[in-house]
């Protein structure tokens, strides 16, 4: 069985159910499957994709299995079939050899596409890692941290940018049990978190709301 005959098969099974794929890499996540994704039941248009660096050296030194080209393909396929999709991406700083030139080059590739967030890894030295071994360029800790900072940023714009695309809209929130104060959260298909009076009947149910 192959990982589009699975979604296929739950995509079939009866109920008030809601799906998210999360951690597929862009070589992985075929346009099969975002298609079916877009025209599916259960299957939320929303995504989290690693990418790790926006730089295609930096990919190869970390052995990843695609390159922005087809990073970028998958972001604006998916854009494409569903405009409304929320887009998560990895994104690791301060790795060995992320000299100052190619950070920006991962910056500006990062902007450059409609994601709608970041999660942002600072590098950390691991042992017995290939890494150690090789003679690259060290960034700094406080050179790590404040590239971190600067693409928490990036991410930040991302999102209130994508979180105003939607205001006015209709949508379906599935309400979470946790409390906070007097008010209750969820979130949307598409991974917008919202928040309403408290209602324990609400919990783990779906209501249409007005964004």
């Amino acid at each position: 069985e192959t990982f589009f005959e699975l979604i296929q098969a739950l995509d079939q099974l009866e109920g008030e159910v809601r799906y998210r794929i999360s951690s597929i890499e862009p070589n992985l996540l075929t346009d099969e499957i975002i298609d079916f994704v877009a025209t599916s039941r259960h299957f939320a248009p929303h995504f989290h994709i690693p990418l790790q660096s926006g730089s295609d050296e930096l990919l190869k030194l970390m052995h990843r299995k695609y390159d922005t080209t087809l990073f970028a393909y998958k972001i604006n396929k998916i854009k494409q079939v569903m405009p409304n999709a929320f887009i998560g991406v990895d994104v690791m700083v301060g790795v060995r050899g992320e000299t100052l030139e190619l950070f920006d080059e991962c910056k500006s590739f990062i902007e450059s596409l409609p994601i709608s967030q970041l999660h942002v890894f600072t590098y950390s030295e691991r042992a017995n890692t290939r890494m150690l071994e090789m003679n690259l360029y060290v960034v700094p800790k406080a050179e790590r941290q404040r590239r971190s900072k600067i693409l928490h940023e990036v991410s930040e714009e991302k999102t209130k940018a994508f979180y105003a695309q939607h205001a006015g809209r209709k949508s379906v929130v599935l309400w979470e049990s946790k409390k906070e104060g007097d008010q209750m959260s969820g979130f949307t298909d598409n991974y917008i978190k919202v928040y309403g009076p408290y209602k324990k009947e609400k919990i783990n149910t779906f209501e249409e709301i007005v964004l």
